[in-house]
């Protein structure tokens, strides 16, 4: 009797089990996830983190001495001419980890895509302009092993030439331009242009005229036929065009951030900068500047106190830390170091200010260059007025009490004409000026140019042996996961210090 009951609760339990089982797997599969995500999305995320973060004060913003701190620690940079990695770091990480590894996964699941031909396009422009950030930063980089760790398994990628590097990027600038098609699939959720293809192909070729212009000194036949290439298929035509990253509360501009909260006491606009606008009576200082006039302290640095008045403005001076800096602050009877002027937080630099990487004014005086150059036709006066009159009406981009009466900009314009014997001094001061908080493109225009012409920061403490610093070094993290690749490019290239020059900066 008890084996007959045992086998009796056995085939129960047998069909009980069997009858669970039924639909176990449909049970288990979320119906209301995301099987797949739109790659156009995925490109917008790779965009919104091309936006340039607050690692670039301290170093590429302070190395063309538009922006300084005294304090050391986590800000030490190019305020003492030493090499602090958590600072050097923060293109390598925000870029690779947050732009190319996205740019890279659209470029992947769109190249066999028919119907997304103008979205697998724009990922590729949208790359090259990272990784010219990236090499133009660091030197030589991973390249077409980048960003292939889930795609292809290769995590140590290898690291290529600055010269193959820049010639594949002219190549993808130039076929992406040409490949795109108003005619195909327009990709309107787009951040950046709303899907709009004539004003990724004036990105595209803006870039190219960037590329061609960095390799001025290297390679002048290179530079002189990729300049043409970009003219000819048409670079931006206004403002209107600019590239740029908006932001708003959920995703807040990176320098704002930092300017606003932790480091708003911290950083003061330099002495050489202030200098420049404030002798040349330049209508721009007045929009980018303030002054919190006998501050004695941060929390002295209050609204009340507050002046915009170009007149009264006092840059911040090189070579001191927060010891030393009290000579020169005696010297000009300032109440303290936080009498120094800033750049305005509450306009140029809010948490939702826009990013402006490449834009009209900064294309107009490279042409102006290049017509100088004798590269292209048209004037080289009418292109350079046209880009320095372009980013002071940039300047309402940022903050409608930034904005600059245009009778302001003739004026400056009327008093400051092209001089042909000095242009391209004069046309690459100018880009300093207009590259403003863009610290990646400032230092490598800077590099390339030689202008303007800055005294080296007299820092006694110096890590450089060089009177600028020429590149920044790679990630520690970097040295000791992919050791040997990056031994490799050292060996090509260059100690991965300060001091060693990349490719194009002859």
């Amino acid at each position: 009797m008890k084996k007959i009951i045992s086998l009796f609760f056995i085939s129960v339990s047998c069909v009980f089990i069997t009858a669970c089982d039924k639909g176990f797997d449909e049970l288990n599969i979320n119906k209301t996830a995301a099987t797949a995500i739109n790659p156009v999305f995925t490109l917008n995320n790779a965009t919104i983190n091309t936006s340039i973060q607050s690692g670039v004060v301290a170093y590429e913003v302070g190395i063309v001495q538009q922006m300084v701190s005294p304090n050391s620690g986590v800000l030490a940079g190019a305020n003492f001419n030493q090499d602090n990695r958590e600072g050097t770091m923060t293109n390598w990480q925000r870029y690779y980890r947050n732009v190319i590894r996205n740019t890279k996964d659209v470029i992947a699941s769109t190249k066999d895509a028919p119907a997304r031909t103008n979205l697998y396009n724009m990922a590729r422009i949208l790359q090259a302009y990272a990784f010219m950030v990236l090499t133009d930063t660091y030197g030589e980089i991973p390249y077409s092993e980048a960003g292939k760790g889930y795609s292809d398994q290769i995590v140590l990628p290898k690291y290529e030439t600055q010269q193959v590097i820049y010639t594949d990027i002219i190549k993808e600038l130039t076929e992406a331009a040409a490949a795109l098609d108003a005619s195909k699939t327009i990709e309107t959720a787009d951040v950046l242009y709303g899907g709009d293809v004539s004003k990724w192909k004036k990105l595209s070729y803006s870039l190219l005229l960037r590329a061609g212009m960095r390799l001025s000194k290297v390679d002048a036949a290179t530079a002189q036929s990729t300049v043409a290439k970009a003219v000819q298929g048409g670079v931006f035509a206004s403002n209107a065009d600019n590239c740029f990253i908006k932001h708003d509360a959920n995703y807040v501009n990176g320098i704002g951030q930092m300017l606003n909260a932790t480091e708003a006491n911290n950083f003061f606009m330099g002495a050489p900068f202030v200098d420049f606008l404030q002798k040349n009576n330049d209508p721009r200082l007045k929009s980018i500047a303030i002054r919190y006039v006998g501050a004695l302290s941060g929390s002295d640095m209050i609204p009340a106190k507050g002046n915009t008045d170009p007149a009264i403005q006092i840059g911040m001076p090189f070579g001191y830390d927060n010891g030393s800096i009290k000579t020169p602050v005696a010297a000009a009877k300032l109440a303290s170091f936080y009498d120094y002027t800033q750049v305005d937080r509450t306009r140029l630099v809010k948490t939702t200010s826009p990013m402006f990487l490449v834009t009209y004014s900064q294309t107009q005086l490279l042409l102006a260059e290049a017509a100088q150059r004798g590269w292209t036709t048209g004037s080289a006066e009418d292109y350079y007025n046209k880009g320095v009159r372009a980013h002071m009406e940039q300047m309402a981009l940022y903050d409608a009490n930034s904005a600059i009466a245009p009778d302001a900009i003739t004026a400056y314009l009327t008093a400051h004409p092209y001089v042909s014997a000095s242009a391209l001094e004069q046309i690459n001061t100018q880009y300093w000026v207009s590259s403003f908080l863009n610290g990646p493109e400032a230092f490598a225009n800077f590099r390339r140019s030689g202008f303007p012409k800055l005294t080296p920061n007299p820092f006694p403490g110096k890590s450089i042996k060089g009177d600028f610093i020429r590149r920044l070094t790679y990630p520690n993290s970097e040295i000791s996961v992919n050791s040997v690749h990056v031994k490799e490019a050292i060996g090509r290239q260059g100690a991965d210090d300060l001091d060693t020059k990349v490719w194009w900066d002859k």
